[in-house]
């Protein structure tokens, strides 16, 4: 396996993607139903959990083909360096453990072998009623973007529901799901056999007709107007999770800006605009932080534009395509002229290149950032002011990155709460979720299961 040959298992296999018609993905997608029936729908969690932690220590592994083979050929397919996909990587698989993974599995269901058998938590014993999950007999996923988490993990989502997979990839965005696939059909043969990995460009109706037909469930990400086309082609019945265009931000209090606090704030902010090059949605657009403390908001600013630069040179962004090249350059040159005619804005950037940014402004609107480590920081008052500049996006938050202290930060918690934040962690967190996270606020594997309940016991007088 060290020249990594890889037999054609998969559709996105082929060497001529063009060759995939509508009948190939029917009978994949009918294979795989046969195949979970055989050797997915009996097994128990724990050694579905198993297998996955398994696997994720094999990916963390250097001497690990699959994972030398996505970073030889990682950054020239989906344009991250070789070090900012290694971090990515070392950051996703650090997180499938067994305990986490039982984490989810108890806290979206309940217990732990609610996939498993019929069975009471506790609160149901109290009424007679034992309950089972099941998870979809086909399972779809549409993915979208070049960041391979979500994909990968809305495989390890399907894995724990026992469900036949259907994995199709946005053009050019295969090669980690494919290597992930490979990987598992190699130490787990009979759970690879329940996995497909496509790869076409989006609004294929024939191809996509072909697979929404067999689906019992399509989970789709994308902009938000991809989810409305998606969802307007399926046919009755099949159920659909959409997630769509989200954003995010960073909240830093003032007493974070001591000389002995500001430093570490700082150098965590930064790893949140760098993980990435800041390209999901649980990356920071803008940084709001409060006057009034040790330090000043542009101190902040100014600071971040240092560790940005510093990190450049450890983890650097790479290239980008010549239009977002474009975007940052055209976004500076705003930004020059504007600080040139106001104290109120200032900006730092990388010298010859579009490799960083740091904007300062005193306005506390929320502005959509270009990313690849374009940042926005915003001087605020207190939490009030920050969330009327956010308030044209409430709703389509997905994470705020909090760095408070004692009472203070329970107190921005719950305010970031109470205004609709589905996701607060701290600063340095934002791309590193648990995966017992609830995406958009939503428990990502409960939305996946259907359940029968049983009732032992009739009530009115009656025996069981």
């Amino acid at each position: 396996m060290d020249a990594m040959d890889l037999p054609d298992y998969f559709l996105a296999d082929l060497a001529n993607p063009s060759l995939l018609t509508p009948d190939m993905v029917g009978e994949a997608c009918r294979a795989l139903k046969s195949n979970r029936r055989q050797f997915l729908a009996e097994r128990d969690t724990a050694s579905i959990i198993a297998a996955i932690a398994a696997l994720a220590e094999d990916w963390l592994d250097p001497a690990n083909p699959f994972r030398r083979r996505a970073l030889e050929q990682g950054p020239a397919a989906l344009g991250f360096s070789l070090p900012t996909l290694a971090a990515g990587l070392d950051a996703f698989f650090g997180s499938l453990t067994q305990d986490h993974l039982q984490a989810l599995v108890f806290q979206d269901l309940g217990h732990a072998q609610r996939l498993d058998r019929l069975m009471a938590a506790e609160v149901e014993s109290f009424s007679n009623r034992l309950a089972l999950a099941h998870g979809p007999e086909m399972l779809v996923h549409i993915t979208g973007g070049r960041l391979p988490n979500p994909a990968l993990t809305s495989i390890v989502l399907g894995l724990l529901t026992r469900s036949a997979q259907f994995v199709k990839c946005a053009s050019g965005t295969a090669l980690l799901p494919r290597l992930f696939a490979h990987s598992l059909r190699e130490v787990e043969p009979k759970l690879g056999a329940c996995l497909e990995i496509a790869e076409w460009r989006g609004g294929h109706r024939a191809l996509e007709t072909a697979l929404f037909a067999e689906a019992d469930c399509v989970t789709a990400a994308g902009s938000d107007e991809t989810l409305t086309a998606i969802r307007h082609h399926l046919p009755a019945g099949v159920r659909f999770l959409g997630y769509g265009t989200r954003l995010s931000f960073g909240y830093v209090a003032h007493e974070m800006l001591s000389n002995f606090a500001l430093p570490k704030v700082v150098a965590a902010a930064a790893r949140d605009v760098m993980v990435w090059n800041q390209l999901g949605c649980l990356s920071p657009h803008a940084i709001y932080v409060e006057t009034g403390g040790r330090n000043a908001p542009e101190r902040f600013a100014e600071l971040l534009a240092g560790e940005l630069a510093a990190g450049e040179l450890l983890q650097p962004r790479g290239p980008l395509p010549t239009a977002d090249a474009a975007a940052v350059a055209a976004h500076r040159a705003f930004y020059e002229i504007r600080a040139a005619h106001s104290p109120d804005t200032q900006l730092w950037c990388s010298p010859d290149s579009t490799a960083w940014t740091v904007v300062f402004e005193v306005d506390p609107r929320f502005r959509v950032s270009c990313l690849n480590r374009f940042i926005y920081v915003k001087a605020v008052a207190d939490v009030e002011q920050a969330l009327q500049g956010v308030d044209e996006w409430r709703g389509r938050i997905s994470t705020v990155g909090l760095a408070a202290t004692g009472a203070k930060e329970q107190t921005l918690a719950a305010r970031f709460a109470r205004w609709g934040v589905p996701r607060i962690c701290a600063v340095g967190r934002m791309q590193q979720p648990s995966p017992a996270w609830r995406h958009d606020g939503r428990p990502s594997l409960g939305d996946l299961v259907t359940w029968t309940d049983w009732e032992t016991a009739v009530r009115d007088g009656l025996q069981s």
